[in-house]
Order: structure tokens, then C-alpha cells, then sequence
């Protein structure tokens, strides 16, 4: 059961925290949040963390070591890896960290159509993503000064890294194409296109 299983960036958290030791979901959700990991892991939703943490328990992964009972709380159950989850952990990790994997992103595929627009309303749309780009690195450069008198082992804080490498690279080549729109180095118009594409198609 456990090779057929489709593995997510949150069913890996999942094991990476049962891992460590045996938690009850909102105890899960409430870590990934609290050590910054809900930046690369969507636990926005608590019906899609209860829903994997059921398909990891229908595969073998994980398993049901108790239920807590008290009377200020609803009761909990506590789940744990099994040896079939740590092993699936590991791969799962080997593969994600070795192998680029296209997760069709919305941005490209927006970029991709492109010459439906003119290029002022492209130079506008851009400009407020990079406005938001801009914000967003200065959170992450924000986090990062925060955290680092905390003495944190790095390898505990790469996603962050990574997050501030990709979101930098991402504002370089905005800019860049606002520029080039801005001095007319890249334009288009829908006559020429379609001249193009009746071209094209000789």
C-alpha cells in the first residue's frame, strides 16, 4: 500500500514531526507553525491535515498510539510513524532533494500567455507583483534577522534560504522585464502577432 501512496510537501511533515515523537493533529499543526515550516507547508486547513493524516494511517504509515482524555479538552488521538513511515520518509526526501520535479507554478503558465494583454496593462500587473515581491523579501529578511541570535543550527533554517534566494531571484527578473517594457525593448501589438502566427503556419 505504502509504495502507491502520493506523496505532498504535507504528508512529509507529517512524518518528519511523528518522527521525532507521537503527536495528536492540532499539536502537529500548531509546531509547523510555531518553527516557520506552514511558509513551505500549507496547514491553513485543519479538514487537509486530519484528511492525510488519515491516508497515511490507511497506508501503513502511521498509526494510532492513544486516545488523551480530559475534561477541559475534546478528546485527542495520538499518532505515531511506523517503521514503514520512517522508511517512506526517507525516500520521499532522497527523491524531493535529488530530483527538480515541474510543479506547474500559476506564474509561468500566466506568463506563458502573455500576448492576450497589452504590454502596458502587463507593465501594470507586474509592477504590483513586484511591489508584493518586494514586501515579501523584506518579511523574510526580517525573519531571518530575527532568528539569527537564536544560535539555530542551520540546516534547520535552509528553507528559509531558500525561500529568500528564489523570491530575490524572482524580483531581479521582474525588474527586468518591467524595464525592458518601460524602454520599449519588449513590446508587442495584435497585428503583428497574428501576422506572425498566419506565418507561422505556411
Amino acid at each position: 500500500m505504502t509504495t502507491t501512496f502520493r506523496r505532498s510537501p504535507l504528508a512529509l511533515a507529517l512524518l518528519g514531526l511523528l518522527y521525532r515523537e507521537p503527536m495528536h493533529p492540532y499539536a502537529i499543526q500548531q509546531r509547523i507553525k510555531q518553527w516557520g515550516k506552514d511558509k513551505v507547508v500549507n496547514v491553513g486547513q485543519r479538514a487537509s491535515l486530519y484528511k492525510t493524516i488519515n491516508r497515511l494511517r490507511e497506508a501503513g504509515l502511521v498509526t494510532v498510539r492513544e486516545t488523551e482524555r480530559d475534561q477541559q479538552y475534546p478528546e485527542r488521538t495520538v499518532y505515531e510513524i511506523t517503521a514503514a513511515g520512517r522508511a517512506a520518509c526517507h525516500t520521499w526526501m532522497a527523491e524531493m532533494l535529488e530530483t527538480p520535479r515541474n510543479e506547474f507554478p500559476e506564474f509561468p503558465a500566466a506568463l506563458s500567455f502573455l500576448a492576450l494583454l497589452t504590454p502596458e496593462t502587463t507593465h501594470a500587473l507586474l509592477a504590483r507583483r513586484r511591489e508584493r515581491l518586494v514586501a515579501d523579501l523584506a518579511a523574510l529578511e526580517a525573519d531571518a534577522a530575527n532568528t539569527a541570535g537564536l544560535g539555530l543550527p542551520r540546516v534547520v533554517t535552509l528553507e528559509d534560504e531558500y525561500l529568500r534566494a528564489v523570491t530575490s531571484a524572482e524580483l531581479g527578473w521582474v525588474e527586468g522585464v518591467l524595464d525592458d517594457l518601460t524602454e520599449g525593448r519588449l513590446s508587442w501589438d495584435q497585428e503583428s502577432l497574428a501576422a506572425f502566427a498566419e506565418q507561422a503556419a505556411r
